[in-house]
Order: structure tokens, then sequence, then C-alpha cells
């Protein structure tokens, strides 16, 4: 069946368009052409970039036909259209703001721009596209569904730019407009792209989507204006299942005893409670860990700064600890006090020969906040790919692009310092005091990193959980700028949570079995930073949270808002998706029976065999009274000429400590140190590339190797059911094989996040990169053949 042409007439503003290319409606009558396909020619192009339908690269192949009727125009019996159409589904306390209907989503395959039709809507949550999309999956066993955040959603605060296309040239958006774009595209910080068309949405509902969106994802707004306090307003009355998730929230002051208790650091240190009111400083968390010298008096002297704050304790009872600077005084007596202050403060942690600290300024001697945004911000570009043809564009660039970008080399340095700070602790037998400006961003960072190589129970998802509560929620990391929830300040947005857990992923890619938890876990931990119905990342610091919540006013007869953790995984994924975050590899520590237990104690293995134990325990006299100037330097905000110790030596102590620990086995339950060498630091597959087809691998990558192991665990627990059960004569029941790993050959190497792929060809090899490299059709016959493994 075929349309009969009549001429269109776009709309209004709009520049005269090629006729649109609608395909012919399938002639089933159970199914009429709702939302028909389109390969579309309108509205392709990108500026400077070989996109299809731009000004330049490859261009997709002629249609078949030509229909000059608009999509409107097609005859559809309107009751069947409202029953097929996907309704919106909000959350407690979401509201509407916008929708415009007749938007096409494309959907990007191969040289061709093709998709679907539907409504797309701006919440105060989310903008989500609502369509007949047949080609989603049916099956909901291979589904790894998010209950919170659909396929086609987006959260506000997940949106990182917003570009429109004007007569096929790509521009960024804000503001208010005076001419609206034929295209939309969104740029997703968690590297997603969604490309909308508008030439046959009607010109106001175009003005008002166009508008509510620039305007609710890019305009400043006020912390009580976040959806997390409707969303808890709505929800008030319900409760959790499992709120905390044997999580430790690091809240009281029991928490903190017992985390000492728990790394025998009760010895030297104590809990204090000196904050409660924070009185003494908003950013520093109601309770925590100083030394037991310490009088509580000296912690309110400059407001909580210049104190070490203690972060963990290692088994040989060296510790890491953190101060923030001092604040800069003119004024010759102030900084007489302040220097006589920390002179006083430094003999409490420093009292050779039974106890010796080295510090490590970061504001200084590392890595700066600028150079972690900048490098950042040039790594995301290489994978918001807007088309196939931009994908093998770049490819033959990738290496270039990816040194340039230097997002792996600072992942590097980072574990690199982790290292030196670990060979500090186990092998000479020294605390390690990090300073930094605030003591909240690469502190936590690095003493997060420290402790997931030398404590194992870190490796844990409760563990890796607490952890994160400790170091950066209690520790005062400003989630609410880091993350620029609130539009406020670009300047501010660093990722610095993001680029611990690069960190944590590359000790999770090379040594799977210490984890409990797997690369998915992760992944998802760092999409729940932009998930507004939890209060984890949506804060600058603990004092800020109990201030919106309403804690401090309980004169008021207003009940406190019970706002959501994101440890709490039942909100967001079925216990079936569950699974996917949890390593079925995982080495659990073996019970110790009671005749080996009561002769030992816990001690890292390899500490016996390591040389620099005995050779670089104790430094050189007149070295405390350097390291004590240096210290009071630093946090005097003086610039640093030299380091105390000489760069060589602690070279010739990091790469001893370092080759001794990876010449030996593997102690999955002691020190975990990674590789750094330049090939061992890798890109994370799973979170930067799961959204581009052409860089997954149908039936193959680490996935086909899990499922096969998973199948072996299933056999193996399926005979001992067997026997266990053939003991007591009872009807043995068959096992249940994981159901979102049964057939490994139809998922995707990036599975969960890509799993049957709709469309599977060829890639299309870019013309302007491979004429050098011979024919083109010859490379195309000889390389990136393709296997169907979708019916296997």
């Amino acid at each position: 069946m075929r349309a009969s042409p009549r001429p269109q007439r776009p709309w209004g503003w709009a520049e005269p368009q090629p006729p649109v290319l609608v395909a012919a409606a399938a002639a089933d009558p159970e199914r009429p052409p709702l939302l028909p396909r389109v390969a579309a020619s309108e509205g392709g192009g990108m500026l400077g970039k070989g996109v299809v339908g731009g000004g330049g690269g490859t261009k997709a192949p002629k249609p078949s036909f030509v229909s000059y009727v608009r999509p409107e125009e097609i005859h559809t019996n309107e009751k069947e259209v409202t029953e097929k159409e996907v309704t919106l589904h909000l959350l407690p306390g979401e509201q509407l703001l916008c929708e415009a209907s007749t938007v096409l989503k494309y959907v990007q395959e191969d040289s061709c721009q093709r998709g679907i039709y539907g409504k797309l809507v701006c919440t105060d949550f989310k903008i989500a596209f609502l369509g007949d999309d047949e080609s989603a999956l049916d099956n909901d066993e291979t589904q790894f569904k998010n209950k919170v955040i659909g396929e086609n959603d987006i959260t506000l605060h997940c949106v990182d730019q917003i570009y429109g296309v004007f007569d096929e040239k790509k521009k960024p958006l804000f503001g208010q407009l005076k001419k609206y774009p034929e295209k939309l595209i969104i740029h997703c910080k968690d590297l997603r792209v969604f490309h909308f068309g508008l030439r046959y949405t009607k010109e106001e509902e175009v003005k008002r989507i166009v508008s509510g969106i620039i305007h609710h994802t890019q305009a400043p707004k006020l912390l009580k204006r976040l959806f997390l306090f409707s969303y808890a307003a709505a929800t008030q009355n319900n409760t959790a299942t499992d709120p905390k998730n044997h999580t430790v929230m690091f809240d009281t002051l029991k928490d903190w005893c017992w985390e000492l208790e728990r790394t025998k650091g009760n010895v030297k240190y104590k809990a204090v409670s000196v904050n409660e009111a924070y009185d003494v400083n908003e950013r520093l968390p109601a309770y925590f860990v100083v030394p037991t010298p310490l009088p509580e008096e000296d912690v309110r002297c400059f407001q909580g700064r210049g104190i070490p704050i203690w972060c963990w304790s290692c088994h040989n009872g060296c510790a890491v600890l953190k101060m923030s600077a001092l604040p800069k005084e003119p004024d010759d007596g102030l900084l007489q006090n302040q220097k006589s202050f920390l002179d006083g403060i430094y003999k409490t942690i420093h009292r050779p020969p039974y106890e010796t600290v080295k510090t490590e300024d970061l504001s200084s001697n590392f890595l700066s906040l600028q150079d972690i945004q900048t490098a950042y911000s040039k790594f995301k570009q290489l994978f918001l790919i807007d088309n196939s043809t931009e994908f093998w564009d770049t490819d033959i660039k990738w290496f270039s692009l990816l040194e340039s970008s230097s997002w792996l080399d600072i992942t590097r340095r980072c574990l690199k310092k982790a290292i030196e700070i670990t060979e500090c602790l186990e092998a000479q037998n020294m605390n390690v005091l990090l300073l930094e400006e605030n003591a909240s961003d690469l502190c936590c960072l690095l003493s997060s990193l420290v402790q997931v190589m030398m404590d194992p129970h870190c490796r844990t998802r409760a563990g890796f959980q607490s952890l994160v509560q400790k170091e950066w929620i209690m520790g005062g990391h400003c989630f609410l700028d880091r993350c620029n929830h609130l539009r406020q300040s670009d300047k501010e947005e660093v990722p610095v949570f993001q680029l611990f857990l690069d960190c944590v992923w590359q000790l999770v890619h090379q040594h799977p079995p210490a984890f409990d938890f797997t690369e998915t876990y992760l992944t998802v931990l760092s999409d729940s930073l932009y998930i507004p119905i939890f209060s984890t990342f949506f804060f600058n610091s603990p004092h800020q949270k109990e201030t919106n919540m309403g804690r401090e006013g309980q004169e008021t007869q207003s009940k406190p808002l019970n706002l959501l953790t994101v440890w709490d995984w039942s909100v967001q994924f079925e216990p079936k998706a569950q699974m996917l975050l949890k390593n079925p590899l995982y080495v659990e520590k073996p019970k110790l029976d009671k005749g080996q237990r009561k002769g030992t104690r816990f001690k890292h293995q390899r500490q016996l065999s390591l040389p620099l134990t005995q050779s670089k325990s104790s430094p050189k006299r007149g070295f405390f009274r350097e390291e004590t100037d240096h210290l009071i330097k630093n946090l005097l905000g003086k610039r640093i000429s030299k380091l105390i110790n000489s760069s060589d030596e602690l070279q010739d102590n990091f790469r001893e400590f370092y080759e001794s620990w990876h010449s030996k086995p593997t102690d999955y339950h002691g020190l975990l140190l990674p590789h750094i060498e330049g090939p061992e630091i890798k890109v994370w597959a799973q979170r930067y590339l799961r959204w581009i087809p052409e860089a997954q691998i149908l039936g193959g990558g680490r996935v086909a190797t899990m499922s096969k192991l998973l199948e072996m665990m299933e056999e193996v627990e399926h005979l001992q059911e067997k026997i266990d059960e053939s003991h007591h004569s009872q009807e043995v029941l068959p096992a249940e094989a994981p159901p979102l790993l049964r057939s490994s050959a139809r998922l995707s190497s990036l599975f969960p996040f890509a799993l049957l792929q709709r469309h599977s060809s060829k890639p299309v090899l870019p013309t302007s990169g491979w004429k050098a490299l011979g024919d083109e059709d010859d490379l195309a016959k000889r390389e990136d053949e393709f296997v169907d493994l979708g019916d296997v």
C-alpha cells in the first residue's frame, strides 16, 4: 500500500526542507501504522564532523521511494492510537511540566538514520520519550531494568549539554531562543546521546518543550527546589525495605567506635563529639576521630583546621590521617600563634622513635582539580558519538585522542600515589598525613584507594559502601558542587568521585576474585550520582543535609523528611537484576579452626618478605625538625622549594616495594596492588562504551567467560544438592540457572547495558581515513566479517 503524494508545507519559521521519506505502512490489520519508522534525510548534519546527512562525511544511501505525506496525514484509527500510546509513569511527587507530540526519536544504525515517532515530555524529575518502539526487547529474562529510570528517560541532573540543529548546523542551546531548532540533541553525563527530530511537531509545542528542557536543565536552582525533597515529602509514610543494606553510615558515635575497634585503632585514637552541634566547623561531620593525646579544646582553636583527622589504621598500628590548611593570616602575631599551635599538634602524631609521620602535600605536589576537570572534558568527548560514521572516522586516531586527554595518565598517577602511601604504611611503618586546602577532594580519593588496597573488608560490598560513607559523605566531599547539581558554577564541577571509581575499576579488572562486587555495581553507582531521589550524593556536607532535613528545627511541628540512601538497591533493581551486582567468583576468606586461630593475629602475609622493613624504618637524625617546618609551611600556604626526601630515594623505595609484591602469588585477602605500567591501565569499557553498538562484541568478551564459569558453578551446586538430598531421601529439584546470563551467545560484551542488538550488520568504513590503507572494498571483505549469533 502506497500513499498518494501531496505537496507538504513545513511549519512557520523553518526553512523549506527536502521531502521526508516515510516507510510504507505494514498491511497488518491488528497493528495500525501508529508510529511509522522513518528513514529520515532531514536534520542529520553536524559541524565539522562527517555525519550522515550533514555537510561532510559519508552520505546515506538513497531511498527507494519518496512520499510527501506528513505523518499526521496517514490514516489511523484514533481509538487504536490512544490504546497503543505508552503511558507516562510518574514517581510520587513528580509533576508534568511540558510535552510535545509527533517527535521523532532517532536510532543510529550504520550510516542510515531511522527512528520512531512518539511524545517527548519534561517533568520536574526527568525528560522522557514515549513511543511504540517495536524493536525493543520483548524478552524480560535478558533485561537489566532500572525501576526508577527507563531506557528513554533522562534525569534533569544527568543532562550535560543540549544542542540544536539549524539548517544542518549543530549549535549549543542556552537561555532564550529567537529561533527554534529542527532537531534536538541531548548529551548525557552517563554518555548517552539522544536525537529528537522536531520537524513535524507543532510550532507552539516545539517552543514549549525546547524552552522547558533548557530552563529546567541549565538554569541555576535552589537546593530546596530539588526533586529530592518533593519525592521525600510524597513518600514520607512509606518504609524502605532495607534502608542501609548492612552499610555503616557513620552518623553516630557508636559507628566510629566500631570502626576504631575493627581496625585496632582505638589504642592511639579516640572518637570525639565536639562538633555534635556543628558549632566548630560546618564542613566536618558531627563525630570524627583524632589522636588520643589531642585535647578537644584544640579542635576548637581554628575551627577544626590544622587538626589531624584519622581515616584508617593499618595492622601494624600506622594510620592514614588528613588535615585541612589553616587560613592565611597577614598579621605576624597571628602567624606566630598558628606556628606554635601546629608545632604542638605535630608532636602528638610524631613521637620518634616509636611513631614517625610522612606528610603528603596534595595541594602543591600532586594533581590539581583543574587538571582533572580538563582531562575528563576531553576524555568524555571520545564517547559522545552521534552516529556510526563519526565512530569510524575517529577510530584510526583513537590512541592519539585517548593519550591527549590524559585521563588514563591521571588514573595511573592516583594509583601510583596510593601505592607510595601504602609503602610508607606497610614497609616503612610510618604514619601518613595527607594535606589539602579543605581535605575533601584528593584526600578522600587517596585515603579511600589505600583502604581498598590494604583492607579486604573494603573489597566487600557492605565494606565498600561503608568506606564511601566514611571518607566521602562524612568526609565532606562537596557532591552538590562537584557534580554541579544546582547548575550554579561550571568551574566547581570536577569528577573527583568518578576518578575514584575509575581507579577502583582498574583494581577490579586486574584482580576480580578479590572483590565481592562487579564492574556493573561500579557502573550503576556512577549512574546513581544523577538520580535525585537519593540523598547520598546531593549534599556538600552532613551539616547541610541535617539542616535541610529539618532535624535541627525540632520546635516545628513538621515531621523530619526521611531521605532515601542509594545503598538500598531494591529501590532501583529487582532481586534478579541485583544478582549482577555481586561477583560469583569472589573468594571468601576461609574460616580458621580454633587451633589455628589461637596463635595467630591479623597480619599481611607479605610483610615478612619485604626487604624495606629493616633497612628503611629509621630515618636520619634532623629529619623530624625539617618535617615539622615542612608541615607548618604547607599549612600556612607557603610554597615549598624542595621535598624533604630526595626523589631518587623515594623512587627506589617505591620500585622495590612494587616489584617485590608483584613477584609473589596474590593473596586476595591481603595487600592488593595494581599494575600501573602503560598497557595495564585500561579504559572502563562497560561504562564508557556501553551505548556505542560498534564497540560491542556479540557473544564475546568477558561476559562469555563469566557465563561459562557460572554454568560450571551451577552444575557443581546441582550435584552437591543431589548428594545432600540423597541422604535425606528427598525429591531432587532441578537447579535454576542465573536467568540473566543463561545464553552468552545472545549477549553483548558490554552486558548488561547492551543486550541483544536490534539490527546487526557490518560497520561502514569511513572513506576519509582508510584510503591510504588500500582499497575500501577489499578491506570490507577481509575484515569486520559478521557472524549472527542471535539464533544460537
